[in-house]
Protein backbone atom coordinates (compact mmCIF):
# COMPACT_ATOMS: atom_id res chain seq x y z
CA UNK A 1 0.00 0.00 0.00
CA UNK A 2 2.96 2.18 0.46
CA UNK A 3 2.67 5.55 -2.10
CA UNK A 4 5.19 7.54 -3.45
CA UNK A 5 6.51 10.17 -0.76
CA UNK A 6 6.08 13.42 -3.60
CA UNK A 7 1.82 13.34 -2.54
CA UNK A 8 0.61 12.86 0.34
CA UNK A 9 -1.63 9.91 1.43
CA UNK A 10 -4.84 10.75 2.36
CA UNK A 11 -6.97 9.17 4.75
CA UNK A 12 -10.07 9.04 6.08
CA UNK A 13 -11.62 6.82 9.02
CA UNK A 14 -14.99 6.04 9.16
CA UNK A 15 -17.48 5.17 12.14
CA UNK A 16 -20.93 5.17 13.18
CA UNK A 17 -21.35 8.81 14.22
CA UNK A 18 -17.83 10.15 14.24
CA UNK A 19 -17.77 10.82 18.00
CA UNK A 20 -15.75 8.07 18.84
CA UNK A 21 -13.88 5.69 17.45
CA UNK A 22 -12.97 7.52 14.01
CA UNK A 23 -12.12 11.56 15.77
CA UNK A 24 -9.97 9.38 17.74
CA UNK A 25 -8.39 7.55 14.89
CA UNK A 26 -7.60 10.63 13.55
CA UNK A 27 -6.24 12.06 16.44
CA UNK A 28 -3.67 9.64 17.13
CA UNK A 29 -2.55 9.17 13.60
CA UNK A 30 -2.19 12.85 13.62
CA UNK A 31 0.42 12.84 16.87
CA UNK A 32 1.97 9.64 15.37
CA UNK A 33 2.64 11.49 11.96
CA UNK A 34 3.95 14.40 14.29
CA UNK A 35 5.91 12.66 16.31
CA UNK A 36 7.34 10.99 13.32
CA UNK A 37 8.06 14.29 11.49
CA UNK A 38 5.78 12.72 8.48
CA UNK A 39 2.78 15.26 9.57
CA UNK A 40 3.44 16.94 5.88
CA UNK A 41 2.96 13.21 4.07
CA UNK A 42 -0.47 13.29 5.33
CA UNK A 43 -4.16 14.19 5.27
CA UNK A 44 -5.97 12.70 7.52
CA UNK A 45 -9.71 13.08 8.33
CA UNK A 46 -12.58 10.97 9.50
CA UNK A 47 -16.89 11.09 9.37
CA UNK A 48 -19.33 9.06 10.38
CA UNK A 49 -21.79 7.01 8.23
CA UNK A 50 -24.76 8.74 9.79
CA UNK A 51 -25.14 12.43 10.38
CA UNK A 52 -26.70 12.77 14.55
CA UNK A 53 -23.81 14.70 15.55
CA UNK A 54 -22.75 16.49 12.63
CA UNK A 55 -20.60 19.60 14.17
CA UNK A 56 -20.04 18.19 17.54
CA UNK A 57 -16.54 17.72 18.90
CA UNK A 58 -15.69 14.14 19.65
CA UNK A 59 -17.42 12.26 22.84
CA UNK A 60 -16.17 13.69 26.28
CA UNK A 61 -15.27 10.57 27.42
CA UNK A 62 -13.32 9.21 23.93
CA UNK A 63 -11.76 13.12 24.35
CA UNK A 64 -10.92 12.20 28.50
CA UNK A 65 -9.68 8.65 27.70
CA UNK A 66 -7.64 10.11 24.78
CA UNK A 67 -5.52 12.95 26.52
CA UNK A 68 -4.76 10.47 29.04
CA UNK A 69 -2.66 8.95 26.20
CA UNK A 70 -1.31 11.94 24.94
CA UNK A 71 -3.41 12.72 22.16
CA UNK A 72 -5.92 15.81 21.74
CA UNK A 73 -9.42 15.30 19.55
CA UNK A 74 -10.61 18.55 18.03
CA UNK A 75 -12.19 17.44 14.75
CA UNK A 76 -16.01 18.30 14.32
CA UNK A 77 -18.07 14.95 13.18
CA UNK A 78 -19.19 15.32 9.53
CA UNK A 79 -21.45 12.83 7.87
CA UNK A 80 -19.57 10.56 4.85
CA UNK A 81 -20.32 11.42 1.69
CA UNK A 82 -19.86 10.11 -1.43
CA UNK A 83 -17.48 12.43 -2.96
CA UNK A 84 -15.00 11.19 -0.31
CA UNK A 85 -14.19 8.31 -2.49
CA UNK A 86 -12.72 10.83 -5.13
CA UNK A 87 -11.12 12.75 -1.96
CA UNK A 88 -8.94 9.75 -0.02
CA UNK A 89 -7.02 7.30 -1.12
CA UNK A 90 -7.74 4.80 2.12
CA UNK A 91 -11.51 4.77 3.61
CA UNK A 92 -11.23 3.09 7.13
CA UNK A 93 -14.08 1.26 8.63
CA UNK A 94 -14.52 0.51 12.36
CA UNK A 95 -16.28 -2.46 12.19
CA UNK A 96 -17.31 -4.65 9.87
CA UNK A 97 -21.02 -2.77 9.69
CA UNK A 98 -19.13 0.15 8.53
CA UNK A 99 -17.29 -1.50 5.91
CA UNK A 100 -20.38 -3.08 4.67
CA UNK A 101 -21.91 0.78 4.62
CA UNK A 102 -18.95 2.08 2.50
CA UNK A 103 -19.51 -0.81 0.15
CA UNK A 104 -23.02 0.00 -0.11
CA UNK A 105 -21.72 4.09 -1.21
CA UNK A 106 -19.02 2.87 -3.32
CA UNK A 107 -19.44 3.56 -6.83
CA UNK A 108 -16.91 1.65 -8.52
CA UNK A 109 -14.51 -0.92 -8.19
CA UNK A 110 -11.96 1.94 -7.53
CA UNK A 111 -13.97 2.73 -4.60
CA UNK A 112 -14.27 -0.30 -3.54
CA UNK A 113 -10.43 -0.89 -3.03
CA UNK A 114 -10.21 2.11 -1.29
CA UNK A 115 -12.05 0.17 1.34
CA UNK A 116 -10.45 -1.51 4.71
CA UNK A 117 -11.49 -2.37 8.18
CA UNK A 118 -9.11 -0.54 11.06
CA UNK A 119 -8.30 -4.35 12.41
CA UNK A 120 -6.26 -5.00 8.96
CA UNK A 121 -3.82 -2.88 10.45
CA UNK A 122 -3.73 -4.62 14.08
CA UNK A 123 -0.06 -6.07 15.02
CA UNK A 124 -0.78 -6.75 18.86
CA UNK A 125 -4.73 -7.71 19.04
CA UNK A 126 -4.72 -10.24 16.50
CA UNK A 127 -7.91 -11.62 18.31
CA UNK A 128 -9.54 -8.27 17.75
CA UNK A 129 -11.88 -8.93 14.57
CA UNK A 130 -13.53 -5.28 14.97
CA UNK A 131 -12.43 -2.16 16.72
CA UNK A 132 -16.31 -1.93 19.01
CA UNK A 133 -18.37 1.12 19.69
CA UNK A 134 -17.99 1.93 22.85
CA UNK A 135 -20.36 4.78 23.07
CA UNK A 136 -22.72 2.73 25.46
CA UNK A 137 -19.75 1.06 27.34
CA UNK A 138 -17.58 2.27 30.59
CA UNK A 139 -14.25 3.21 31.02
CA UNK A 140 -12.65 -0.04 29.91
CA UNK A 141 -14.29 -0.14 26.65
CA UNK A 142 -13.02 3.75 25.67
CA UNK A 143 -9.77 2.74 26.98
CA UNK A 144 -10.40 -0.58 24.75
CA UNK A 145 -10.67 1.68 22.07
CA UNK A 146 -7.63 3.92 22.43
CA UNK A 147 -5.25 1.10 22.71
CA UNK A 148 -7.14 -1.00 19.46
CA UNK A 149 -6.60 2.20 17.39
CA UNK A 150 -3.02 2.91 18.56
CA UNK A 151 -2.16 -0.57 17.74
CA UNK A 152 -3.85 0.20 14.27
CA UNK A 153 -2.53 3.50 13.23
CA UNK A 154 1.48 2.95 14.12
CA UNK A 155 1.21 -0.03 11.69
CA UNK A 156 -0.97 2.02 8.91
CA UNK A 157 2.27 4.47 9.24
CA UNK A 158 4.54 2.25 9.03
CA UNK A 159 3.02 0.56 5.86
CA UNK A 160 2.22 4.02 4.08
CA UNK A 161 4.83 6.23 5.10
CA UNK A 162 7.97 3.31 6.09
CA UNK A 163 7.99 5.04 9.76
CA UNK A 164 8.39 3.29 13.23
CA UNK A 165 6.07 5.34 16.01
Amino acid sequence: MTHPSDKPVSILFVCLGNICRSPAAEGILRQMAVNGGVAHRLRIDSAGIGGWHVGDLPDRRMRRHAARHGYELTSRARQFETDDFGRFDLIIGMDNENVADLRRKARTDDDRRKIHCMTEFLTRHPQQLTVPDPYYGGDADFELVVELLEDACAELLRREIGVRS
